[in-house]
């Protein structure tokens, strides 16, 4: 059991039988009445936000989520395809669960994902991932050293803005939260 002062961001905790993510955290102090905990909780099953606040005597619930690795198989027009590692069970989930997947990861490649109740409520995405560059338009002679960019595509079909020296076959590193060039591979 959690106590309200022990809530932290990303922090994962059951009410109602729901598990929510602590996205927003602040204590403040009333005093003689003791403290509150103001927090905004992202609900892992239907993404949905509330506010709740807490007293410094309630007790708080850790969320009994487990952690599995799946392979990404393939994505179609409505749904994304995995394969459990432990039971090679075929998984099949709405792409509107998490559009970003097709974008960021490869097929054939593993995420972690969050379980409750066996099913999966959501990723752990990798803050960045390598992906190739398959298109990348010249860039103009003597222009490398200034901070102008293009725009590349990479193999999964995402467009980045990228330095002018990127070129096809280079690997290029992404953010997956912002979907920003970082650097290229080494």
């Amino acid at each position: 059991m959690y106590n309200p002062t022990d809530l932290r961001k990303e922090t994962l905790i059951e009410l109602d039988g729901v598990p929510y993510k602590v996205i927003e955290y602040a204590q403040k102090q009333m005093g003689r009445g003791g403290s509150i905990v103001n927090t905004k909780l992202k609900n892992m099953i239907t993404g949905g936000v509330i506010d709740k606040t807490f007293r410094n005597d309630e007790r708080i619930s850790p969320a009994s989520v487990a952690r599995k690795t799946v392979q990404y198989l393939y994505s179609d027009t409505s749904n994304l395809n995995f394969m459990d590692l432990e039971t090679f069970e075929t998984i099949e989930l709405p792409l509107s669960v998490d559009e970003n997947i097709p974008k960021y990861i490869l097929e054939g490649s593993n995420i972690d994902v969050n379980m409750f109740d066996d099913k999966i409520i959501g990723f752990e995405w990798p803050k960045n991932v390598f992906l190739k560059v398959v298109l990348a338009p010249g860039g103009d002679k003597g222009n490398s050293a200034s901070s102008t960019t293009k725009e590349v595509e990479v193999e999964t079909g995402l467009k980045v803005q990228a330095p002018q020296f990127i070129k096809v076959g280079d690997s290029i590193k992404v953010d997956t939260r912002s979907g920003d060039y970082l650097e290229r591979a080494k």
